[in-house]
């Protein structure tokens, strides 16, 4: 569940303390702070390439994009989203229309270069993940995908052979795994102790912290970066705080709205190379994006922050 399902159309954004719907003042004020100010990065451990901190998920609001007047808004997300310089996009064949519909827009807009695609293989048997993931560069119109991961452990070993030998041909640049499943995280471990991995995804979110017991630590320890799915949980986390203003101390970390609070909790851990909220409209970008600038918590902030969101 997405801010959008909980809030209908409403903006969450820095005047937002009672997630009512921002004004136009207020939108473009954050805006341009945003385009003045350079965003945190963090560093693949692989490579040593440094990524924002936040980037974009399509799950859902790309997945079922049937006409060209439902393109506006996501033309809008997608240019304002370069525009403050992020870069990683996470995509999914899974994901119905959003690959075909990402790439026609960023061809549109010839916004490519210097953007980050991440999608994944999600199927079984080699020759159908070939056909996969050769049909995922058609619909991204692209020649080079940054990063392609196994979806949710879906024959992970025969998948994992097929993106190291495109890595090695110098079609991907990147090879992970993914999971959003706590019922998974055993094997999803075991898979991790296994493989040699440049990123993984997993679901974690303030009130979904079972993910930095084992998970994430054992990336860090594996040199693996860390992309973050459902980093506004499952359901829960607007809803406990709808009506509720931000409390001062969040000032003691640049934090303007409750997005930006769900979301700096995230990236803050030192073992999380970015997040990946869902982002449909140009203004969800322009509060998502803050997470991305100015102070993080620390690890007494990062804890008072997990005291006060299980106290909701």
């Amino acid at each position: 569940m997405t801010r959008r399902d909980l809030l209908g159309d409403l903006l969450i954004g820095a005047a937002a303390v009672s997630l009512t719907a921002l004004s136009p003042r207020v939108v473009f004020a954050q805006a341009a702070s945003l385009q003045a100010a350079n965003l945190i990065c963090k560093p693949i451990p692989s490579s040593g390439e440094m990524i924002p901190v936040i980037g974009l998920g399509t799950a859902r609001r790309y997945e079922e994009i049937r006409f060209d007047a439902e393109l506006p808004p996501l033309r809008d997300t997608l240019q304002k989203f370069k525009e403050f310089g992020a870069t990683v996009i996470d995509i999914s064949p899974t994901y119905g229309t959003a690959e075909d519909v990402v790439g026609r827009i960023l061809d549109e807009q010839k916004a490519r270069p210097g953007l980050f695609l991440a999608t994944k293989v999600s199927i079984s048997g080699r020759e159908a993940g070939v056909a996969q993931i050769e049909a995922s560069f058609k619909r991204l119109r692209t020649d080079r995908i940054d990063l392609i991961a196994v979806h949710n452990l879906r024959d992970t070993e025969t998948h994992l052979a097929t993106l190291r030998a495109l890595k090695q041909a110098g079609r991907i640049r990147y090879v992970g795994c993914t999971t959003s499943f706590d019922n998974q995280y055993t094997a999803f471990e075991a898979m991790m102790r296994r493989e040699t991995l440049d990123f993984i995804q997993v679901d974690y979110a303030l009130d979904n912290r079972n993910a930095a017991e084992r998970i994430i630590p054992l990336a860090k320890d594996r040199g693996m970066a860390v992309m973050i799915n459902l980093p506004f949980g499952r359901s829960r986390l607007f809803a406990a705080v709808q009506g509720k203003a931000l409390p001062e101390w969040a000032a003691e970390f640049d934090c303007k709205s409750w997005a930006q609070f769900f979301l700096k909790y995230l990236v803050a851990h030192e073992a999380v190379t970015c997040a990946v909220p869902g982002m449909a409209r140009a203004e969800y970008v322009i509060d998502n994006i803050g997470a991305a600038q100015g102070r993080l918590p620390d690890g007494a902030l990062r804890k008072r922050m997990e005291t006060f969101i299980d106290g909701r």
